[in-house]
């Protein structure tokens, strides 16, 4: 994210298997890069067995953090959490808690976004642990503070045809990873973390793009954004992306890694949508 000087990434890096991960900081001149300084976030007042995920926005004042509790367990939180400098977030409150009534047994992967004005927070929510689809909320109140109104779904599993199907023998993880961006043409653009339905575990997850005329759809699946390359540190998998308009430019950073096992790194891609 951009604070009007300089570009932020936030990531999780995992130590200690799922229940153990810690949230770094980088800063960069330009959103290619290169990133420098990276350093551990404080976070005050928050605590869970997999605190990761961070979706950070700046206010022109401070950054927001919203960060998830759990994402393999039910009865998680999203914590939203506050700082002057990117480094030190002081827990504001909780935005949401997980509710089964609403099919959000299992709530992780927030990410803040802006639309028409109106504050969101998209986040992944299953019923079934390993089964995430794709929700939104709304601000009530026009502050990164909420209340947040519950929107439901905008993208299910079998909204994705490439994605892996529940049931088949293959099946590896549900829909995950949500990011919305407007574009310029008033359209809301969404990135999301899929699984191909063929492959070995490791090389299956894919960013993939999708593009509504409003906020809760219907979206129309444009596909994958980038299949595997040449590069060594790539050739497995990608997802998990982060998207801003950068002086007429989509620009994508995304993780990948070279299959399972091996470390993820992180990318940067333009992302050239086709024509309407």
């Amino acid at each position: 994210m951009f604070d009007g000087r300089s570009w932020h990434l936030f990531g999780s890096v995992w130590t200690t298997g799922v229940d153990g991960c810690a949230i770094l900081h980088a800063q960069a001149d330009s959103i290619e890069g290169p990133y420098v300084q990276p350093e551990a976030v404080i976070l005050v007042g928050v605590s869970g067995p997999q605190v990761a995920a961070p979706g950070v926005i700046h206010d022109g004042a401070l950054f927001h953090m919203f960060v998830q509790t759990a994402f393999s367990k039910f009865g998680g939180t999203i914590e939203h959490l506050v700082s002057v400098d990117g480094v030190r977030f002081d827990r504001a409150d909780t935005a949401l808690t997980s509710d089964p009534a609403a099919g959000e047994s299992c709530i992780y992967d927030p990410q803040p976004a802006i639309i028409n004005g109106d504050l969101y927070l998209a986040f992944a929510a299953a019923t079934t642990l390993g089964q995430p689809e794709l929700h939104v909320c709304r601000s009530s109140s026009g502050t990164w503070n909420g209340p947040w109104e519950r929107l439901g779904p905008i993208v299910r599993q079998t909204d994705v045809p490439f994605h892996n199907k529940v049931g088949c023998w293959r099946y590896e993880w549900g829909l995950e990873g949500p990011q919305l961006v407007q574009l310029p043409t008033g359209d809301v653009l969404l990135l999301g973390v899929c699984f191909l339905g063929d492959g070995r575990v490791g090389t299956r997850q894919r960013v993939f793009v999708a593009v509504a005329e409003s906020l809760l759809g219907p979206y129309r699946m444009l596909g994958t954004m980038l299949d595997p390359g040449p590069d060594q540190w790539e050739r497995g998998e990608n997802g998990h992306a982060g998207a801003a308009m950068v002086d007429g430019r989509l620009m994508v950073v995304y993780q990948a890694r070279a299959g399972a096992g091996k470390a993820w790194s992180c990318g940067v891609a333009e992302l050239v949508l086709p024509p309407q």
